[in-house]
């Protein structure tokens, strides 16, 4: 099913623009949309609101202790969910880096695009126009108001869509990627869409936690992860052999583990611990789940 064949249900105003809602394909796409439609936790929102760039994945690099200053002062805790907003955007600026070479000529797209942090940083650093994809109406109102708030509206949009099935032509994209976002969809159907809308040479990337073959079966700290949020993370191996089927070689594969930990180990001496802090960090320390990017081109 193409995000062309889905039904209408129901119509949104946003900016003065009626935009069309689809139906969901399937019964969990509803509960995924619901889920983020409803979502509206201190830890997205609260970091988003340090710069106007809002995110829904986690961070790397070392934590700067020096812009933390003393925990005793009462600027500390605002100090501290600046720091872990600078983390986070500094995963996507790695991210971005991947992408190979991008002309404002270009088509971006961004599968699961949340609330539209990377696709500004993306337009902000290339030029190009920006296309994400994302279940929640919400979260893609709330992501084209943001992008009408900087005035990049002609070049960055969200719309509802599967990422299953879009609206894009073949080959329209010179790159695409899914930050965090991959682990609610079959891998073969979502890397056989990327290689349709990717043109040849074209670069896909993906930064995603997924669980580590080596340890066995998923721990019981990744089935705390799946269900907290309502996600199927798959296995490295699972990404490899999908995208080897579906023309997308990868390029570059990096364990960040060691330096998403971090921001973990600071997010969780913070006012804004969601409860999946711990299995995050004893997943990440136990060798049962890894946090890696993947660049593949496409062929």
């Amino acid at each position: 099913m193409t995000g062309t064949d889905l039904t209408t249900a129901a119509t949104a105003t946003s900016i003065g623009t009626s935009v069309f809602i689809p139906s969901p394909a399937t019964a969990y796409q509803g509960d995924i949309a619901r889920y983020w439609d409803h979502e509206a936790r201190p830890v997205n929102l609260r970091l988003g609101d340090v710069d106007g760039l809002y995110h829904h994945h986690y961070g790397i690099g070392e934590v700067d202790h020096s812009a933390l200053g003393d925990a005793g002062d009462s600027t500390y805790e605002k100090k501290l969910i600046a720091e872990l907003h600078r983390l986070e955007s500094a995963q996507a600026e790695l991210l971005l880096d991947h992408l190979g070479d991008i002309s404002r000529d270009d088509t971006l797209v961004d599968a699961g695009c949340g609330r539209g942090g990377s696709m500004v940083m993306a337009h902000q650093r290339f030029g190009s126009k920006v296309e994400g994809v994302t279940l929640s109406a919400k979260q893609a109102e709330f992501a084209n108001h943001r992008a009408h708030e900087l005035g990049i509206e002609d070049h960055v949009r969200a719309r509802v869509c599967n990422m299953l099935g879009t609206p894009f032509e073949t080959g329209q994209a010179a790159a695409s990627w899914n930050n965090e976002s991959s682990m609610y969809v079959d891998l073969h159907d979502l890397f056989a869409e990327h290689s349709r809308i990717l043109k040849v040479g074209g670069r896909y990337v993906t930064i995603t936690g997924c669980w580590n073959p080596r340890y066995g079966q998923p721990s019981k700290w990744v089935s705390q992860i799946n269900a907290h949020f309502e996600c199927n993370i798959h296995s490295r191996r699972e990404y490899l052999r999908a995208m080897a089927d579906n023309r997308l070689v990868p390029q570059t594969v990096i364990d960040l583990t060691p330096d998403t930990l971090p921001y973990w180990e600071l997010r969780a001496t913070s006012s804004l611990v969601t409860g999946i802090e711990e299995a995050f960090i004893n997943s990440y320390k136990d060798g049962s789940f890894q946090y890696v990017l993947i660049a593949a081109d496409r062929i």
